[in-house]
């Protein structure tokens, strides 16, 4: 589980949550034509740019962002050389006893798979590179979903208090719908900057990070892969993947 993102969700709608509450009138945060406006109107808008599809698979990726299962860099590093060591010392047929061990790393495993089953090195590397490929080509869509969002998001607001004003001006004479169009043109902005600055955008930033984290993850596990399909030296392995990682991250296998 991701904290940080879990913390700065809680903690920054618990801080405006209270504000409201010290106020003392929570119940006029709440307005159904201005959420009917802002929620719908994003959703609407947003679906224009993107095919359904792509629109479904966000929650999902989403959900990485608080749920993430990465594995760190300098450890996947690690990995990859202990397995071209057991590779090189017993052959690549070894390495069928290690293979049920990373079911819950599915990329690595199929890349273990093919090495096991005797593919070419050359045709390994330009599987999973493809592979690769197609995965940052999803969390791009998917990020660019929540970019888009957040972008439409405090331009709905923006409509409807275009909307609240006008109908706040066309009913001057009538002092008892002042206050409710009021209510139409100020809270649609609010709720469209709260979605806007508190939810599309952070989540966008995150899940962008962590499509930076799993592309050098696999990487990572690409170079091994192929480094082990070709019974390279795992000294060489060392340095091949130490040039990925920064340099506080680098590994000393054999130091």
């Amino acid at each position: 589980m991701d904290f940080a993102t879990i913390l700065g969700l809680t903690s920054g709608f618990a801080l405006l949550g209270l504000a409201i509450l010290i106020g003392g009138a929570p119940g006029a945060f709440f307005d159904a034509p201005s959420l009917l406006i802002v929620f719908g109107g994003t959703f609407a808008v947003t679906a224009m740019s993107f095919s359904i599809k792509e629109i479904m698979r966000v929650p999902k990726v989403a959900l990485q962002a608080l749920f993430q299962s990465a594995n760190d860099p300098s450890t996947a590093a690690s990995q990859m050389i202990e397995l071209a060591e057991l590779a090189r010392d017993q052959g690549p047929l070894a390495l069928q006893n290690i293979q049920p061990r990373l079911v819950h790393l599915p990329f690595l495993s199929h890349g273990v798979a093919m090495v096991i089953d005797g593919s070419k090195s050359d045709e390994i590397e330009r599987v999973m590179n493809r592979k690769v490929s197609a995965m940052s080509n999803r969390h791009d869509k998917a990020t660019g979903v929540l970019r888009k969002a957040a972008e439409v998001s405090p331009a709905m607001g923006l409509i409807g208090t275009l909307v609240g004003l006008v109908q706040m001006l066309g009913q001057l004479d009538d002092p008892t719908t002042i206050g409710p169009s009021m209510a139409v043109a100020l809270l649609t902005t609010f709720y469209g900057a709260v979605l806007s600055n508190m939810v599309f955008s952070p989540l966008a930033s995150k899940l962008e990070r962590n499509s930076d984290e799993e592309m050098l993850l696999n990487n990572i596990y690409v170079t091994g892969v192929t480094s082990i399909g070709r019974q390279e030296n795992p000294r060489r392995l060392e340095m091949l993947v130490n040039t990925l990682l920064s340099p506080t991250d680098r590994v000393q296998h054999f130091d």
